[in-house]
């Protein structure tokens, strides 16, 4: 106010929040959030059913899948999603422990606020809890050789339990862990492995148990003409990038023609360019051809007559993926084509129902394909989100060399070991420590609410096992009990555990600290700023 006139600072569509209002808004936000995906923690989790405006329905458990979908308006609600998206990009799985982590924080941060114990303290007890909790983890891992495949099919067997396709999961893993350790590199010592050399495709109609590993790609597409062969053994491929076709001139022209005789001179010569297309492929050896672009009736014609099975508009995406499997190069001209630029597979095959093309047998494949079958598409996509988080976990696996317990053995490790710490601390800082190593319990007990038993019981039976020394000691969601999680073969990377913990804390403290929030909102009333 200035001599009674007020003074409006902020434009009229700025809605302000700040002191405790401010922070209680971030707190229920993120508490919201972590409310929407909490049921859906652990092998027996259930499912949410996501219904877009359009009417798009999506059924699922998958934490970053939900919060992907949703439409969320506050902004401390979007960083909470953020660390979901984070988890999914660098990780691949772990989303929904992430999430009710943050949470769980800031449930433990609003009990102190309201005691009188400043942000700052907070944020500075989560993070010296955040560094211990990471150095801790650090000393429950466990070492992996990246080729041991039966640790590896447990991996990814821990990643896909609690999907809506568990019966088929004893299949599913094998094809992850193979499909993982076939395109796997080993260089300088460790093993890399690049998530988009392993491609995952879709059938539907038939039965989840059919699903299979290809050493080689799948194309979505058949063969360009019916008099080809649907079957090529000791394939021979060709990958051509241009079409195969007359194609029109850069510059306008026009052709006068007077006579029948140069109508046919005419046709002639069109159809002898295309037959020297055709030839340059049959020359070349080749009797498989994907071509990039479309091709002509006459140059199919050709090709079928030499028993070659060609494929037209594949995508390119396919084309390169295909490359990468059959060790070819893909050419611009098909008069540029040699034998040496030819890929080689076992066979080629157009399916029965005649809806793709297999091209397996390929001899050290850069790319393999994993070809999902399923009765819907709703099947289908969940298939595949359990598919993508087990190759995913498999892959840090394999890349790290290390990895942990689950079954909430981990957080009640750290949930006693940094109790302890925290004694050595002292002050108020001490109080803050002793929240973090709390909101550790949220993981162990909404296991146990997910699974119908007494969350207090089976959190006082951890809590008493891990103080005998029982370190790898977690939660049977099965049978209510406690039992070593390594000997049950529950077991995840350490980089997933490690990403939950700092990307949860490291977005409580952020928000913890806000104390102050001007939404700029579509349209609003004015929003004055008192005091100034």
């Amino acid at each position: 106010m200035l001599s009674g006139q007020p003074i409006i600072i902020l434009k009229e569509n700025v809605e302000r929040n700040y002191g405790k209002e401010a922070q209680r808004s971030n707190i229920a936000a993120a508490k919201a959030i972590a409310g929407a995906v909490r049921s859906t923690l652990g092998p027996r989790g259930m499912d949410k059913m996501l219904v877009s405006g359009s009417g798009d329905i999506v059924i699922t458990n998958d934490g970053a899948t939900i919060l992907s979908e949703i439409a969320v308006q506050h902004p401390g609600a979007k960083m909470v999603i953020e660390v979901a998206r984070t988890q999914d990009d660098e990780v691949g799985d772990g989303t929904t422990t992430a999430v009710i982590l943050v949470g769980a924080l800031m449930e433990q941060a609003e009990a102190m606020l309201e005691q009188g114990i400043h942000p700052t303290v907070i944020a500075q007890g989560y993070r010296m809890g955040m560094e211990k909790a990471l150095d801790i983890v650090n000393g429950l891992s466990l070492k992996v050789d990246p080729t041991d495949r039966k640790t590896l099919l447990k991996i990814a067997d821990t990643a896909i339990t609690g999907k809506s396709i568990e019966q088929v999961k004893g299949k599913l893993d094998g094809i992850l862990v193979d499909a993982v350790m076939t395109v796997a590199e080993k260089v300088n010592g460790k093993f890399s492995v690049d998530e988009e050399d392993v491609m995952i495709k879709k059938q539907k109609g038939a039965s989840m148990n059919d699903a299979e590993l290809i050493r080689g790609v799948v194309i979505d597409k058949v063969r360009a003409h019916d008099g080809m062969p649907k079957k090529i053994t000791k394939a021979k491929v060709a990958l051509v990038a241009t079409p195969l076709e007359i194609t029109k001139t850069q510059v306008k022209a026009k052709i006068k023609i007077s006579s029948a005789e140069q109508i046919t001179a005419f046709s002639e010569q069109e159809r002898e360019a295309l037959k020297n297309l055709a030839d340059a492929i049959i020359d070349s050896g080749a009797n498989v051809l994907l071509c990039q672009k479309g091709i002509s009736d006459a140059a199919q014609f050709y090709l079928a007559k030499s028993g070659i099975l060609a494929i037209e508009d594949v995508p390119e995406k396919d084309m390169k993926y295909a490359g990468r499997a059959l060790h070819a190069t893909i050419v611009n001209k098909p008069e540029s084509l040699t034998a040496k630029d030819l890929g080689v597979a076992e066979l080629v095959e157009e399916d029965d129902e005649g809806k793709v093309t297999r091209i397996s047998g390929c001899k050290n494949p850069k790319t393999t394909t994993i070809l999902l079958r399923g009765t819907s598409d709703y099947l289908l996509d969940e298939l595949e989100r359990a598919v993508v988080d087990g190759t995913r976990v498999v892959m840090d696996a394999m890349e790290d060399g290390t990895y942990v317990v689950g079954g909430g053995a981990v957080e009640t490790e750290l949930l006693m070991k940094i109790r302890d710490y925290a004694q050595t601390v002292g002050g108020r800082v001490q109080i803050a420590l002793e929240a973090y190593a709390t909101a550790f319990e949220s993981i162990p007990r909404t296991l146990a609410e997910n699974s119908g038993f007494n969350p207090i019981d089976k959190l006082v039976e951890l809590k008493n096992v891990h103080s005998k020394g029982k370190k790898n000691a977690g939660l049977n969601v099965y049978e209510g009990k406690v039992v070593d999680m390594l000997s049950e073969g529950v077991i995840e990377p350490l980089r997933s555990k490690r990403q939950s913990i700092q990307s949860a804390s490291e977005t409580a403290i952020m928000l913890i600290r806000v104390d102050d929030m001007m939404v700029t909102q579509q349209g609003g009333k004015s929003a004055g700023m008192p005091g100034m």
